[in-house]
């Protein structure tokens, strides 16, 4: 019964420690891996605080931009392109689109900076569906009930296993040691998920549906959003320390923050959500690849630039967007971008604009609309933590169950570490790459932001390190080099109040010519989300301009 069978100190003192250690066991430790800091363009994006650029040396007429390409941004462009509109531009303050679902490599195998899994997809989640198709990975009918999935992507087995009291076992939910009181919680935690997924309104929606924008909007469901996951469980009677740390690392683990800041809905929608189901494989099953999820961005990428040649624009900083009330052709939304690499500004003029870029961007960036301003400043960011380790060989996985892809630890503050050559470990031997991940649920979401910027690479790598010595002794000499990616702001945190409350709705209207498509409009930071948002934004875009088009969210 592990996570998918339910479907579902600070940086001084850090700092401190990690150069105590440094310099007291290095004499006898073998010495730190070479590797790199790296990250989102920290310095680029904190200009927006003060944004002293230079005027507008050129002026470019584009009828659509697509400011951000991230899974949000990328899925508009993908939609507009697929319909035949090719008029539109893509923004990026990165140099390679993708956002949360980039991607590195070496001479080993691709790996993941980020997003490494999708969940099989629902029936509800269309579009989706669609892409896999289109990406020839979902084979036959986009929208049978049981599609046949490419078994490249199928992620292989052993999925999932934790390590806990010395011992590696299957599955993620905590099992030896655990008695009967604690079994019955487990049981009665299992038959309330199950209820909310079978659970459907008069109108035909599910309580919990993907992309959330389904969901059903029964008072009773939306009141889950008022109080925190751990709150409601305790409501519940469950108070089993094994449990709440399982639904703990559930959350952690999706949306960077710990069950006691985040919503009971966003809590159990994550269990309740999922029941996306294939002819070749079980419902808990996900679809992965070395590099996780760029695999997608990559292939809506691809398709863009084959229906409408190269629409992106990179290292490109949009540091001023006027969107004008008045709606005549006349009159121009403008967004002003810094271009480093060139030191110049750029002025944009648009009839239509789709923001698929973080909202707490937007009250640096927008000239007025102080009550989108004001709504964005409700939102709260999870900092993220990714390092990938480059391994001579196969860690020993004894004692206990064999390697997996994904490998938990149990009472860390990291949420353990996925094998990049999972997917042909049956065929691999030698070297491999490890993506571990940290959330900063410790500590206040700023107080973690600082941590990323002030800590140096040797400091989180030897705490990784350490970490990873309890179940593998031998990793600080299999390791050949460890690079860690900083992300301050990471992921919205569905806090209480934030999914059904009135600021994140502000973004989700169709504006007459302003709309927005990130995963933030609803919530969390989902693939599926972001995607949805995406379409959606570009399939009114269109309806707007008077395009036609078949729908993908029908």
């Amino acid at each position: 019964m592990d996570r998918r069978q339910f479907l579902r100190s600070f940086a001084s003192s850090l700092a401190a420690t990690g150069a105590a250690s440094l310099a007291g066991c290095h004499g006898a430790r073998t010495p730190l891996p070479p590797g790199e800091l790296l990250g989102a363009s920290l310095d680029l994006g904190h200009r927006l605080r003060d944004p002293r650029f230079p005027p507008p040396g050129e002026t470019r007429q584009v009828p659509v931009v697509i400011v951000g390409a991230g899974v949000g941004g990328l899925a508009a462009g993908w939609k507009l392109a697929k319909s035949g509109f090719a008029e539109f531009l893509l923004v990026e303050l990165e140099r390679e689109a993708g956002g949360n679902s980039r991607a590195g490599s070496n001479t080993v195998c691709a790996y993941p900076w980020g997003a490494h899994y999708l969940p099989l997809p629902t029936r509800e989640a269309t579009a989706v569906r669609e892409l896999l198709a289109e990406l020839e990975v979902l084979q036959g009918d986009p929208r049978a009930v049981k599609p046949i999935y490419d078994e490249r992507y199928l992620c292989a087995t052993p999925q999932e296993r934790l390590f806990r009291d010395g011992r590696w076992q299957e599955g993620i939910l905590p099992q030896v040691g655990v008695g009967p009181v604690e079994r019955r919680q487990y049981q009665y935690f299992a038959d309330l998920m199950a209820a909310f997924r079978r659970r459907w309104d008069g109108l035909g929606r599910r309580a919990f549906a993907l992309p959330m924008a389904l969901s059903s909007d029964s008072p009773d469901l939306l009141a889950l959003d008022r109080i925190s996951m751990h709150d409601w469980l305790l409501a519940q009677g469950l108070d089993s320390p094994h449990l709440h740390w399982y639904v703990d690392y559930a959350c952690r683990d999706d949306y960077g923050t710990g069950s006691a800041a985040v919503s009971a809905w966003a809590g159990i929608h994550y269990f309740a959500c999922r029941d996306g189901e294939a002819q070749n494989a079980g419902s808990e099953t996900v679809l992965t690849a070395p590099e996780g999820n760029a695999w997608l961005t990559r292939g809506m990428l691809r398709s863009i630039s084959a229906r409408a040649g190269d629409r992106l624009l990179g290292d490109a900083v949009a540091f001023r967007v006027a969107v004008p009330d008045c709606a005549s052709p006349g009159h121009k939304i403008e967004v002003d971008l810094w271009l480093p690499g060139e030191g110049r500004t750029l002025r944009l003029l648009a009839e239509q604009l789709i923001w698929a870029a973080p909202l707490f961007l937007v009250p640096h960036v927008f000239v007025g609309h102080e009550a989108l301003k004001e709504a964005a400043r409700d939102y709260s960011y999870a900092p993220w933590l990714v390092a990938n380790l480059t391994l001579s060989g196969v860690p020993d996985h004894r004692p206990g169950a064999p390697l997996a892809w994904d490998n938990v630890l149990y009472g860390s503050t990291g949420l353990g570490y996925v094998v990049a050559t999972h997917q042909r470990m049956r065929l691999w031997s030698g070297a491999t790459v490890l993506t571990y991940y940290r959330a900063f649920d410790d500590r206040s979401p700023q107080q973690g932001r600082n941590a990323l910027q002030d800590t140096p690479r040797e400091v989180w790598a030897e705490q990784i390190l350490a970490e990873l010595e309890r179940p593998h002794p031998e990793i600080r000499k299999l390791t050949t080099r460890l690079d860690v990616f900083r992300n301050g702001h990471a992921m919205a945190r569905p806090v209480p109040g934030l999914i059904w409350g009135a600021a994140r709705q502000r973004f989700a209207v169709d504006g007459e010519r302003l709309r927005f498509a990130h995963a933030d409009v609803s919530g969390f930071s989902l693939f599926e989300e972001a995607q949805y948002r995406g379409v959606l934004a570009a399939e009114r875009t269109l309806r707007r301009l008077g395009v036609r088009f078949a729908s993908s969210l029908a």
